[in-house]
């Protein structure tokens, strides 16, 4: 952990040339591990996401425990329950909205024995919030410091520099590994706090590390330690 106080944040608004969209879902469960799965999908379904700036592909996300329900550990056989709630999120650059809520709605995605229909999608703003973190980091290269928290902090510090984004108040979670043909990526959970909202917007446009299609990198608004905790899962 590395936790420094010492600086203030400032007021900006949110701005909209980088937004996430928020699809309605139809499906029962899917594999805890469906990231590789979803990003297959998703490029057959939009060939172009693969050459465009700025596009990630959320991982789905539901609770980590609602009503005694534990959610169970990671692998490409252990499988969520999805509710109606649950949502499939792009971010994508604002030119890329009018395409996606026209041709995606209505599409079935395969995820291996599992398939996904998307439904009507919404736009969101970025986040505000001063404090983000993310489920998926794999940092370039991915081995270097993932075993070894402090490593991968100072790992962390430094592509945070290169954005010129100052690492204060940091908190990763242990390895989880994202099964893919060529082999499984490492990755920690990040949590930041003490961004000023110029560096939060930055991070959430440009996200940190590598494999943004297959939900690394991807920073959301941190509401609390349990967050870190299921990310870990």
């Amino acid at each position: 952990m590395f936790w420094n106080d010492d600086e203030s944040t400032e007021q900006i608004r949110a701005p909209d040339d980088i937004v996430d969209i928020l699809f309605a879902i139809d499906c029962k469960r899917i594999p805890v591990d469906h990231a590789h799965a979803l990003a297959t999908a998703m490029q057959r379904a939009l060939p172009w996401i693969t050459e465009e700036s700025g596009v990630a592909v959320h991982s789905v996300h539901v609770a980590g425990s609602q009503n005694g329900w534990e959610r169970p550990e990671h692998g490409t056989d252990s499988f969520l329950s999805v509710s109606r709630r649950t949502k499939l999120a792009m971010r994508v650059p604002k030119c890329r909205v009018p395409d996606l809520l026209q041709a995606l709605p209505g599409t079935r995605l395969d995820l291996g024995n599992h398939s996904l229909t998307v439904g009507p999608g919404k736009v969101k703003l970025l986040s505000t919030e001063t404090a983000l973190f993310a489920r998926y980091v794999a940092l370039d290269p991915e081995l270097i410091g993932v075993h070894d928290e402090e490593a991968f902090l100072a790992s962390a510090a430094h592509a945070l520099a290169a954005m010129d984004i100052r690492m204060r108040k940091a908190l990763c979670g242990k390895t989880n590994l994202l099964a893919t043909p060529d082999g499984a990526i490492r990755t920690r959970s990040l949590m930041l706090a003490g961004l000023t909202l110029d560096e939060s917007i930055r991070l959430q446009q440009q996200g940190l590390g590598k494999y943004p299609l297959l939900g690394c990198g991807i920073f959301i608004p941190h509401k609390g330690i349990d967050s870190v905790k299921q990310g870990d899962r």
